[in-house]
């Protein structure tokens, strides 16, 4: 049996950059993945598949997270087609470098629904279930969750916000494994608007992370033996 045969893993944000890497690697570990995604087009239910049915390991939902009413049928889905699940891996967020003094209320309000709000509605329709049977929650922080930049007021803040929502649900579902995992400068589809290659205060993007480092960290996480949780971890280049 491979390592994760059996097991029911939610990965948000996951049609793209590191969502996919990890979404991708729990598949190739035997797990039947949810991704939750904007991007689909063709959702496959699967009614007849339970946790001994059929040999697809990836069902995708079509799920805003930012969206109270997405989250509600997404997670009821979920919970009544396929099982509670034993990872979730709250990734799905965006991004925005740009000067606290240049930063519209949209834009603030933007990267707070993004990186927080989605986090918490998943969390809260999927971590109750998941504490009775001592599931594993991964949240996909950031270097900025735990360092200051500059031109990171709306990211940062969110991000920071992030962390505490994850020590937060740590200490009210201690049956819960959780892990918070902090990557550096990662290249994915969200560094296009940068262009960082053209900027010499950022790295890069040859220098960046890859999806797949991330992707390995999650599994590193969800792979040790009961008693030997992962809290932190924290990634970097170089």
């Amino acid at each position: 049996m491979s390592d994760l045969g059996g097991k029911i893993a939610v990965v948000t944000g996951a049609s793209r950059g590191i969502g996919r890497a990890v979404a991708e690697a729990l598949e190739g570990a035997g797990a039947l993945v949810v991704r939750l995604n904007r991007q689909v087009t063709d959702e496959k239910p699967l009614d007849s598949l339970r946790r001994t049915g059929g040999s697809d390991r990836r069902v995708e939902i079509k799920c805003d997270v930012t969206l109270e009413s997405d989250v509600k049928r997404a997670s009821a889905f979920v919970l009544d087609t396929i099982g509670s699940p034993d990872i979730l891996v709250n990734n799905a967020g965006s991004f925005l470098l740009k000067a606290l003094a240049d930063t519209t209320l949209e834009e603030f309000t933007k990267q707070i629904e993004s990186n927080l709000l989605g986090a918490f509605l998943v969390l809260r329709a999927l971590a109750p279930p998941m504490a009775e049977k001592s599931g594993h929650v991964i949240t996909i922080g950031s270097v900025a969750d735990h360092t200051t930049f500059p031109n990171n007021a709306a990211y940062a803040a969110s991000k920071h916000g992030l962390r505490g929502l994850h020590d937060t649900v740590k200490a009210e579902f201690p049956t819960l494994r959780t892990t918070l995992i902090s990557p550096g400068a990662t290249d994915t589809t969200l560094w296009d608007p940068v262009d960082p290659d053209r900027n010499p205060d950022l790295p890069n993007r040859s220098a960046m992370l890859k999806a797949s480092d991330v992707a390995e960290a999650v599994f590193f996480a969800v792979t040790r033996r009961p008693g030997a949780n992962v809290e932190w971890m924290s990634l970097s280049a170089g």
